[in-house]
């Protein structure tokens, strides 16, 4: 779905003090009940990591980890299974899984003497089970399931999400008939860096290649995509169409002239430049 500026920008501020919980998602969905949920998840979690960036730094002193930490041991001894963390990051506006990592890191530091290597840090918060203390696991599941922005759960499913919308454009394509080439096949023959799609014969507005997004094209994203991405693509393999499946600030299709389109589906008025010619 498209979004002019002014709305994307009445959307975001909404946001802005919004905590990265379910119920959060449903008040979005009551307030723009004519916006899909996938869109509004989408711009809500990179709002949220926008506001995480900013404030990241101050979460991160060796005095805020302390404080953080000394409050968690503190308040799991009056009660061992009340959410401490999740509650303490809520507190904070900090997220939780964000939270939990800093305490886990901590924790394993006094544990062990030295800090933990990331590793070790990683795969226990991906599999709270494997941490020593069961309360602190169970502190660390809490705000692994309660936030919807960061943690080894959301990079699941934002992976997951990614590669069903790459399936779901090549199915596509070869519902079509297009012959093509995909990023496995790219970097078989030695590309290194390669969009999900190139197209062996060109379609219509002529494009080359295609990359998909299973996300939102707010402006911070889309410049960074152009910049470490699609200029590059377009360098090497010339113009080409970029697919955000989750709608995209309209304004930002401003480089059509210069062969990078945006769509927020799969086109359906596809014509090949062969076909087109043999009926001319």
């Amino acid at each position: 779905m498209k979004l002019v500026r002014a709305e994307y920008q009445e959307l975001a501020k909404y946001m802005e003090h919004l905590r990265p919980t379910r119920q959060c998602m449903k008040m979005l969905k009551e307030k723009f009940s004519s916006q899909s949920q996938s869109t509004l998840l989408s711009i809500f979690s990179q709002e949220y990591q926008k506001r995480i960036k900013r404030s990241h730094a101050r979460h991160h002193t060796a005095e805020a980890i302390e404080n953080y930490y000394q409050r968690y041991l503190s308040e799991v001894k009056k009660n061992l299974t009340a959410p401490v963390i999740l509650e303490l990051a809520n507190e904070v506006d900090f997220s939780p899984s964000l939270m939990a990592r800093m305490v886990l890191e901590r924790y394993l530091q006094e544990l062990e003497g030295t800090p933990p290597s990331k590793p070790v840090l990683n795969s226990m918060l991906r599999e709270p089970s494997l941490i020593p203390d069961r309360f602190l696991a169970n502190q660390v599941y809490q705000c692994t399931i309660n936030d919807c922005c960061y943690g080894p759960l959301v990079d699941c499913i934002k992976h997951s999400i990614g590669q069903e919308h790459e399936i779901l454009l090549r199915d596509m394509l070869r519902e079509r008939n297009l012959s093509f080439l995909d990023e496995n096949q790219l970097r078989a023959k030695g590309y290194d860096k390669t969009p999900d799609i190139i197209l062996e014969v060109p379609i219509g507005h002529v494009v080359h290649w295609i990359e998909s997004k299973a996300s939102f094209g707010d402006e911070y994203s889309h410049r960074s995509y152009l910049h470490d991405q699609f200029w590059s693509y377009w360098n090497r393999f010339g113009p080409g169409l970029v697919i955000y499946w989750h709608g995209f600030i309209e304004e930002l299709d401003c480089h059509r002239e210069r062969g990078i389109l945006l769509k927020d589906c799969f086109p359906l008025d596809i014509v090949t430049l062969c076909h087109s010619s043999s009926q001319s």
